[in-house]
């Protein structure tokens, strides 16, 4: 019998914290193996260890000042032991990582081809230019159309999909016998996620590649991975074969955590039932937690829904008093129901020039009214965020015009906020999130320091963190903290109108379903617009009442959700709809050998 490729046995991560000499543990007592050509996925709520387990496999620790217990074994070797030679013979060349986040691990001043030529020239003994031709093969190889006029491009030239396929195609570069990927599809569409999902699936059988996949996406693991290892609070909870765990559960924090994902066939969030009286100060307690409630309370608790309701009328314009109620109450101080909080007229945008000149929004119109969510979907690439931007007026159109409240705009507007995709470029990494919260208010006219501080804590209790975070700054937090942090930014002004691009992207699905029910929420205690721009079309059928599917800067189908979704009329609708990863994994590798006959057949 092989020996296995990775093996893990009883593995503690103790963290220390600030200069105290005090350790938090992280990784208690978790073991498992991987066998040569299998998959195992790791999923589990954010700070459930998942990233800590698939860092200690490279080594990746090592001089950090964390502590580790147990052992390591990974292609043969001891990482623990390993000395600075092994380690990086084995990073790259034996094992290599996709990390989360694409645009802290490349490099903005290099072109990505250059940098995926020298990870490859670190482990093959070859000159420059053979090392530029495996780096546009790869990058052919994970989808990127025009690889070698485009291996000449740097990072910030991609979006953030592009780039997520640049990291990948860098870690294939040397073909390693074990790929560990931490989220490594959390920025991509359905339809080219189920390309990378593919992708992995072709080298496993192909060269047998060992496969570890981190993901909070639980339909994304059971597409890809044999077992899975459920993880929560830095303990393994539960085990075992990808069917077994998704269909019969063992344990009560495995069912609430499915329970939570959210379903293209699944019922929408619910705005709560009945009035709840004003909330002036916009702190009341978030949505409850439907892991929790199902994990410790009596039976399962569903995912909160929302039904198709009657557009509901004007934000009170008093229930923005104190800081940013200018802001709050729109920029008249009241609208009517009927018009429209937002409104694209014949929206249009270019980008480049010449021949390169390529129009991202090609003459968009589309309205949202007081208390409605507009879903908006596409690929990347396909003009969502551009159309956000301009909305919101960061952006102004080519041509076309945005009006807000029936009035014809340009620029930024009080009242209108935007939760931008990447949490690590929004924020200032030199400031602490308190601070960045808070910039919101003072910039609305608040000087009352003592108010301003009361009103970020509430804020960041509401999107699920502690108020004595005020003062930490955005690196001591996971990606999905660092989006929530984003959120409690866009809500401090109490805004009528609030641009969502990707805001659930970097959330467990747990965390997703605390955040679309504060949402829900605050639309029914204040009547917030919102336009939800997303690549996760379970997660957008359950926030919106409207649903616009983008397609090379066009609006394609437009329509109620349910209808888009049950009946779409576009064949493009359906072909994302098929995309969408299912619970199912006989039912994903039914859609994975149909995705492979249509290639067949369109290559011959």
């Amino acid at each position: 019998m092989s020996e296995p490729l990775v093996e893990v046995t009883d593995l503690a991560v103790d963290f220390p914290v600030g200069g105290s000499g005090t350790y938090v543990r992280a990784v208690d007592q978790v073991s498992f193996t991987l066998e040569p050509g299998g998959a195992l996925g790791i999923v589990g709520e954010s700070g459930s260890g998942k990233s800590t387990v698939a860092a200690a496999l490279l080594g990746l620790h090592r001089g950090t000042g964390a502590r580790l217990a147990g052992s390591v074994r990974v292609g043969g070797t001891d990482v623990a032991g390993a000395s600075a030679a092994q380690l990086r013979a084995l990073r790259g060349a034996t094992a290599a990582m996709v990390f989360q986040d694409p645009l802290s691990a490349l490099d903005p001043y290099h072109a990505v081809g250059d940098q995926i030529a020298e990870v490859y020239r670190v482990h093959a003994d070859v000159p420059r230019r053979a090392a530029r031709v495996r780096a546009a093969e790869v990058l052919d190889r994970v989808g990127i159309p025009d690889a070698v006029r485009r291996a000449r491009a740097r990072p910030h030239e991609f979006s953030g999909g592009m780039r997520q396929r640049v990291l990948i195609a860098m870690a294939l570069a040397c073909e390693p016998r074990l790929l560990i990927a931490d989220e490594p599809t959390t920025a991509l569409d359905v339809t080219v996620q189920a390309q990378i999902l593919d992708l992995l699936h072709g080298l496993r059988e192909e060269r047998g590649l060992g496969l570890l996949l981190v993901t909070h996406d639980v339909g994304v693991a059971a597409e890809s991975v044999d077992e899975l290892l459920v993880m929560r609070e830095g303990s393994a909870v539960e085990r075992g074969p990808v069917g077994r765990v998704l269909t019969a559960p063992s344990h009560a924090y495995t069912k609430a955590l499915l329970a939570a994902v959210p379903r293209l066939d699944g019922p929408p969030v619910l705005r709560p039932a009945g009035p709840a009286g004003p909330d002036p100060a916009g702190t009341r307690a978030p949505a409850s937690d439907p892991v929790q409630t199902a994990a410790y309370g009596s039976g399962t608790a569903p995912v909160p829904r929302k039904v198709a309701a009657p557009v509901p009328g004007p934000a009170d314009p008093t229930a923005g008093a104190g800081a940013g109620a200018g802001a709050g109450a729109g920029v008249d101080g009241g609208a009517d129901a009927a018009v429209p909080v937002v409104e694209a007229v014949a929206l249009r945008r270019e980008f480049g020039r010449g021949k390169r000149r390529v129009a991202a929004v090609g003459g968009v119109s589309l309205a949202v009214h007081a208390g409605e969510t507009l879903g908006i979907v596409g690929e990347s690439g396909s003009g969502k965020s551009t159309l956000g931007r301009m909305l919101v007026g960061l952006l102004e159109p080519g041509s076309g015009h945005v009006r807000h409240d029936g009035r014809r705009t340009g620029g930024i507007v009080p009242g209108v906020q935007m939760v931008f995709q990447d949490p690590v470029s929004s924020l200032n990494p030199r400031r602490s999130v308190g601070e960045s919260i808070a910039d919101p208010l003072r910039a609305a006219g608040e000087r009352d320091e003592a108010a301003v501080r009361a009103r970020v804590a509430q804020l960041l209790v509401r999107v699920g963190l502690e108020a004595g975070h005020y003062d930490r700054y955005p690196h001591e937090f996971s990606g999905g903290q660092r989006q929530r942090v984003g959120i409690a930014r866009a809500l401090a002004p109490r805004p009528r109108l609030i641009v969502c691009d990707e805001p659930v992207s970097a959330l467990d699905v747990t965390t997703q379903a605390q955040v679309t029910a504060l949402l829900a929420e605050l639309q029914r205690e204040l009547g917030i617009a919102l336009v939800f721009i997303a690549h996760d079309l379970a997660v957008v059928r359950q926030v919106s009442d409207r649903v616009a599917v983008m397609r090379g800067g066009l609006v394609v189908e437009e329509g109620p959700v349910d209808q888009v979704y049950d009946r779409p009329r576009h064949a493009y609708t359906r072909r994302l709809l098929a995309a969408v990863p299912a619970l199912d994994p006989e039912l994903a590798a039914a859609r994975r050998t149909s995705r492979q006959e249509v290639l067949a057949q369109a290559a011959s």
